[in-house]
């Protein structure tokens, strides 16, 4: 069964009176542990597809089903559940908190969660030392480096398991090298079994998929299998 499907999916935007799509007519499946990319210029519905993947949003028109679950027709609480339980996010921006250190901000999930400070504290420790910081679990981001804060982002998105780590523009902050470091991270994460999915406007980032679905002004304009970066 595929973990994700996406059937004729649009979303419009009001503007006054005027519709303004974002999506038009999106048709695809992801299986589980695969690593997609999902490419295309500024305005091609990136950000839009990503959030509805990620139960931030719901289609106008069409249907999402996730793990066999219509979620358009779930309600705020059964989202929430979803977003917490089973989909880990990475932003470009990091969205960390400043005045916190590493450690705090990747356990912060499982505080809401109610997890035990002492469980916590060791789910916490062990992903930052499997994203290459077990040094740094007492610094704030202001004493990290882009590729440091984006690896504690990555630390943090998987504190509660999920099952699909969703990540838009991951390496949009940081230079080529820190960029090509945080993408070897993904490889490694997909090699575990996690189902990855990323958006990104460049080409040689999407390459470290084994597929990329193009977007142009809100269409799927092509589905292509390619062969993944090897490091």
């Amino acid at each position: 069964m595929d973990m994700i499907k996406i059937e004729n999916v649009s979303k419009i935007y009001k503007m006054g009176t005027i519709d303004v799509p974002a999506l038009r007519e999106v048709s695809f499946s992801i299986k589980q542990n695969e690593f997609v990319s999902i490419m295309g210029p500024s305005g091609s519905g990136k950000s839009t597809l990503m959030n509805i993947i990620g139960c931030l949003d719901t289609p106008t028109i069409g249907r999402y089903f996730l793990d066999g679950i219509e979620v358009e027709k779930l309600g705020d609480n059964d989202l929430a559940a979803i977003r917490n339980k089973k989909i880990g996010f990475v932003f470009q921006t990091f969205n960390l908190l400043p005045r916190t250190n590493a450690l705090k901000n990747v356990e912060l999930p499982l505080i809401y969660a109610g997890v035990s400070v002492k469980e916590r504290d060791k789910i916490a420790k062990s992903l930052l030392v499997d994203v290459g910081l077990g040094d740094r679990f007492e610094h704030n981001p202001s004493e990290l480096s882009g590729g440091q804060r984006q690896r504690v982002a990555i630390a943090r998105a998987l504190v509660n398991t999920p099952s699909i780590l969703l990540a838009d523009e991951p390496t949009g902050n940081l230079d080529s090298k820190a960029g090509a470091e945080i993408m070897e991270i993904f490889n490694s994460l997909h090699q575990k079994g996690a189902t990855i999915i990323l958006v990104t406007h460049e080409r040689y980032v999407a390459e470290f998929a084994d597929r990329i679905i193009h977007l142009f002004d809100g269409k799927v304009v092509k589905d292509e299998n390619v062969d993944r970066v090897k490091k």
